[in-house]
């Protein structure tokens, strides 16, 4: 009882002074080939980072990766960026994401939370949700949905984190 009301007051104090946490919390996932991975992996030598959750059954997610896939290596070559899709099909289609990936020929690493356990700590309730981090690891953006055209907005997020680290 006591931790509740410690939780309570700090959500509260939060909530108050106007502080959220801006960095992703620690979590286990797997990769598509069945290895543990986790989140205090996620890092890119201090350069921008994109983790987009979304399913393969999500049409609105399907979109937005396939159209930053014909943009991601250019973005690459001239940020440094490095996206992370992190799949929420859970344990039943889990086995069909590999094969879909591999069909689309996305260029991205690929990790699954078929718990949803990384989800529900990043407070992920809609999908396509997609979080832009700093050099740092730090989250500076995040959206969800997708309109044709966002991944403009996420390139130029991309690009001004990528020239204020130089």
């Amino acid at each position: 009882m006591k931790y509740i009301l410690l939780y309570i007051g700090f959500v509260l104090l939060s909530l108050i002074t106007g502080a959220q946490t801006s960095t992703i919390p620690s979590v286990e996932l797997k990769t598509i080939d069945g290895k543990k991975f986790y989140t205090s992996q996620i890092k890119n030598d201090g350069k921008p980072i994109i983790i987009d959750f979304w399913a393969t059954w999500c049409k609105p997610c399907i979109m937005e990766l396939n159209a930053i896939a014909e943009k991601y290596p250019d973005w690459q070559k001239e940020t440094g960026v490095v996206l992370y899709a992190i799949s929420i099909d859970d344990s039943k289609s889990m086995n069909r994401v590999a094969p879909f990936v591999n069909s689309k020929g996305w260029e991205y690493i690929v990790l699954l939370d078929p718990n949803s356990d990384f989800k529900r700590a990043m407070n992920v309730i809609n999908i396509p949700h997609t979080f832009i981090l700093d050099g740092q690891g730090n989250i500076v953006h995040q959206h969800t949905t997708f309109a044709e055209g966002d991944e403009n907005k996420i390139y130029e997020i991309i690009k001004k984190l990528s020239s204020s680290n130089n």
